[in-house]
């Protein structure tokens, strides 16, 4: 439709693609004590309050995602980084400073950038906290990436994968810090796959989760090239290398858990504190964290139809 004066949208902008949602990154650590102190009391993340809830693992969730942290002998570490965005930039650096004495064994650190804060947690996983803005979709608590430090020449294998075998959007991008594959894994969230000459460490088995809309297209494809690695149960299934698509050749290797849209724990609410609560300046009613507004209103071409029937209706009782 082209009607004059009617405006145009780009309706492609609204795609998301088969990979709905980037749900859970999974880490291994050493000490529950340590990670309650960094995730929960140093960037004020919530503890999930109904899954568990032992010490042997926690559940941390941020917005509509989470990490999962099993108690290892040897904690685990993400090659690469993972995008958090976190309201309050003031605040999470005086948390940040307040923990830093209860983590001064570790590898813990924090940094502030020009366009966020970069904090490594006491086992050396390096997650970047950024403020809200447009380019996370509107998202203003959450997980937006996670990034790989892929080995050169593989970025264009690694967005062809996705764009193959999971009817997914990635492209890749040769600029700024480098060549790098952008894959879009729900709204406002990506897997970003960069390239970089640096040796990286071995796999020690961390993994990430994702949900898809076509559960079945995925598994055949995975099936297909020999890279099924787990018949989980109904509802999910594993894979572990990303392979180039005319080839086969591995390119990189992280365990995927894969979900579909039926699993019984899709869009499960997730709890999600306001960590500016304290006793000592405590607000009734404001325990739950609240989005504040972030995007600009819809459009809604119905205001000028109302206005114009309000006229109308004016000139009739004044005719």
């Amino acid at each position: 439709m082209n009607e004059p004066g009617v405006r145009q949208y780009d309706r492609s902008a609204e795609d998301v693609g088969n990979v709905v949602a980037l749900e859970h990154v999974n880490l291994g650590v050493a000490d529950q004590g340590l990670a309650t102190v960094f995730y929960i009391s140093g960037l004020g993340l919530t503890r999930d309050p109904y899954m568990m809830t032992g010490i042997d693992n926690m559940w941390v969730n941020v917005g509509r995602s989470q990490f999962h942290l099993p108690t290892m002998a040897r904690a685990q570490r993400l090659r690469g980084r993972v995008g958090l965005v976190t309201p309050d930039r003031e605040a999470l650096l005086q948390r940040l400073d307040r923990v830093k004495g209860l983590l001064g064994d570790t590898h813990f650190a924090f940094a502030e950038r020009e366009d966020h804060v970069e904090t490594t947690c006491p086992w050396g996983n390096r997650i970047l906290c950024l403020e809200p803005s447009a380019r996370f979709d509107g998202m203003v608590l959450g997980m937006a990436y996670v990034e790989f430090d892929v080995p050169p020449g593989t970025a264009g294998g690694i967005a062809g994968f996705y764009r193959e075998v999971f009817s997914t959007a990635a492209r890749v991008e040769r600029a700024g810090a480098g060549t790098a594959a952008h894959v879009s894994v729900g709204i406002g969230q990506e897997l970003i796959f960069r390239e970089t000459d640096a040796a990286t460490e071995a796999y020690d088995g961390h993994h990430i989760q994702v949900y898809v809309a076509n559960f079945s297209g995925p598994y055949r494809g995975l099936v297909e090239r020999g890279l099924l690695t787990e018949e989980s149960n109904q509802h999910q299934y594993r894979f572990q290398h990303i392979a180039e698509p005319a080839t086969g050749k591995a390119l990189f290797e992280i365990e995927h858990e894969v979900r579909s849209l039926r699993h019984p724990m899709h869009a499960r609410p997730l709890v999600n504190r306001n960590p500016l609560q304290t006793n000592r300046s405590y607000v009734p009613g404001r325990d739950g964290w609240v989005p504040e507004p972030k995007a600009p209103d819809m459009d809604d071409p119905r205001v000028e139809m109302r206005r114009k029937r309000f006229e109308e209706a004016a000139r009739r009782v004044a005719g």
